[in-house]
């Protein structure tokens, strides 16, 4: 059962925005009542709060949410995705889907490589790609294990619903990471398309790199 503030997110999801009379007469309440519920949820980031001038009394506060609330109810952009992936491939042929893929990794070598390209030292290199990947929502980890080699830990996988589909989609992310590196090698050892609990790279970055 929902709780108080639930409610009024739900209701001002279909509503827009409201006053407070307003949604104390759609949760059968007091507007002190629900005043205090307001209060913690504009704590919360979760309402936004617009004083609305009328031309007789004092202004008007009507309540609407914000992005972050919005960001809290049901998506479903990742199967639609897969699906549009799986009607361009019909449509047009497997070529098709490559070559998006190819052109996702194009336009984030942009963004990736004068980052990295930057850093003087191997493993600032490393840490910057990092902390890009972590910009996208991978939740990174970086641990250094030779001269020039690091592991890479990837707990999450924004793209994964894609990637269980087109494994394609990781052939791409660890070429990426090797050309915006400039590195010898990047392997990929573990990976959770596959079913792994994480995805894990092993990253070789000069010729001289041992482990």
């Amino acid at each position: 059962m929902k709780g108080t503030k639930d409610k009024i997110l739900d209701i001002l999801k279909r509503e827009q925005k409201l006053a407070v009379s307003e949604l104390a007469k759609l949760l059968h309440m007091t507007e002190m009542g629900v005043r205090k519920h307001l209060s913690t949820l504009e704590d919360d980031g979760l309402i936004h709060v617009e004083n609305v001038r009328k031309p007789v009394g004092r202004p008007v506060q009507f309540f609407s949410l914000t992005e972050k609330a919005e960001a809290s109810f049901p998506k479903n952009y990742k199967y639609i995705a897969v699906q549009f992936l799986k009607d361009i491939e019909q449509l047009y042929g497997e070529e098709s889907v490559n070559r998006l893929f190819e052109n996702r990794k194009g336009r984030l070598y942009q963004v990736y490589h004068p980052s990295i390209g930057r850093e003087k030292s191997d493993e600032d290199k490393a840490e910057a790609l990092a902390r890009l990947q972590n910009e996208r929502g991978y939740m990174c980890r970086l641990n250094r294990v030779g001269d020039g080699v690091f592991e890479l830990i990837e707990y999450n996988c924004p793209i994964l619903a894609v990637a269980n589909q087109y494994k394609l989609a990781c052939a791409h992310e660890t070429d990426l990471m090797k050309s915006a590196l400039g590195a010898e090698h990047v392997d990929r050892i573990m990976c959770r398309a596959d079913g792994d609990a994480h995805c894990q790279f092993l990253i070789k970055l000069n010729k001289g790199g041992r482990q």
